[in-house]
């Protein structure tokens, strides 16, 4: 599935690190929210994203966002990272890997040419607004590459 602007987010129910159920729907009409994907905790680019984001949470507040991100990680697998980065934004885990693929932010296939990349969620950013629409979508095809940060704050300060 190959969501665009414009299409209305579809819901999901993922743990958090907490092993807590959070869904898509429960921002609705409260918060616009920042959807990340990301391949896989402990790698260098992953924790360089995540960083970044962690970095920049009073911006993302300012805008009146709240940030999710999603790997096909176990919770505690990612409970034991959020812990060493100090993440003050939510990590959710897509175990089934059932979210990501309802995305279409998913690599399915073996990529030699993409350090052998397949099962793992697609680095990706998609912003949500507060009627559950979504306002901007970016799938990475090369894990190396990160979203760019601009351009979801500039879409997150047309919605406030």
């Amino acid at each position: 599935m190959h969501l665009k602007v414009g299409d209305v987010a579809p819901d999901f129910t993922l743990v958090n690190t907490n092993l807590e159920p959070v869904s898509l729907s429960q921002f609705k009409h409260k918060n616009n929210v920042v959807l990340l994907f990301f391949p896989a905790v402990g790698t260098s680019v992953c924790e360089k994203e995540l960083c970044t984001t962690r970095d920049s949470m009073k911006d993302y507040e300012n805008l009146d966002a709240q940030v999710l991100a999603i790997s096909v990680d176990s919770p505690f697998a990612q409970k034991l990272w959020a812990n060493i980065h100090k993440f003050n934004f939510t990590l959710l885990s897509d175990f089934n890997k059932e979210v990501s693929q309802l995305y279409g932010a998913f690599y399915d296939v073996w990529l030699p040419d993409k350090a052998g990349l397949k099962g793992v969620a697609k680095r990706s950013a998609f912003v949500i607004d507060k009627n559950g629409v979504i306002q901007y979508v970016e799938v990475l095809e090369n894990a190396s590459n990160e979203p760019n940060y601009n351009a979801i704050q500039e879409v997150l300060k047309r919605l406030k």
